[in-house]
């Protein structure tokens, strides 16, 4: 119950801080409150949002069902996911930067991933509607799986940094493996769990 509450605690303070509740996002760091992307609209680095969305997810698994700030974070992870629904983008991913695609056309796999993963688990517990989400998770899925090179390597993930780059089909690292990893874990439990109900 200490780690947890202190979680919470720094997670507030970090959410006060980075979160902007007019676009329901987090800016990477403080560097970035100012800066804008091309198209004139504020930096939010696809997979920075993506290890908050999971982290969401994660934090929510360890809560008791009555914790006291358990409605809070579920509305934060809720409204959170609801904008990164709204900024997938035709080819099922999310770019490295979620308010200027265009500006970096390629996909991007690790931020996607997450968002998927996150999204997937939100089904699975019941905190947001198959209807709108799943069409969202699918589309994701099938992008993410259609970045695996026939050698297995899972492609188009942004190299370390800070915030939106340019990304290329052979660029990979554990990350974005492991948020596909975490995706698939997900949607295996959504089938198990729709199988064993007929």
């Amino acid at each position: 119950p200490r780690y947890l509450d202190l979680c919470l605690k720094l997670w507030k303070k970090t959410t006060d801080y980075l979160y902007d509740p007019a676009e329901r996002l987090y800016f990477r760091d403080s560097r970035y409150f100012t800066p804008r992307e091309k198209n004139g609209k504020k930096v939010f680095w696809s997979r920075g949002n993506g290890w908050v969305l999971a982290g969401l997810a994660r934090v929510l698994m360890a809560m008791p069902a009555l914790h006291p700030e358990r409605p809070a974070m579920e509305r934060l992870f809720k409204d959170m996911a609801g904008r990164v629904a709204e900024l997938q983008t035709p080819d099922g991913t999310w770019h490295s930067s979620l308010l200027d695609p265009a500006s970096y056309p390629a996909k991007e796999t690790s931020g996607t991933g997450f968002f998927c993963y996150a999204m997937a688990w939100g089904i699975r517990t019941g905190l947001l509607p198959d209807a709108r989400f799943g069409p969202v998770v699918e589309r994701a899925y099938a992008a993410l799986t259609a970045c695996v090179d026939p050698n297995g390597r899972l492609g188009w993930v942004q190299p370390i940094g800070q915030d939106p780059r340019l990304v290329r089909p052979w660029d990979t690292d554990a990350y974005g493996v492991g948020a596909y990893l975490l995706a698939s874990s997900e949607l295996v439990r959504i089938n198990v769990r729709d199988a064993a109900h007929g």
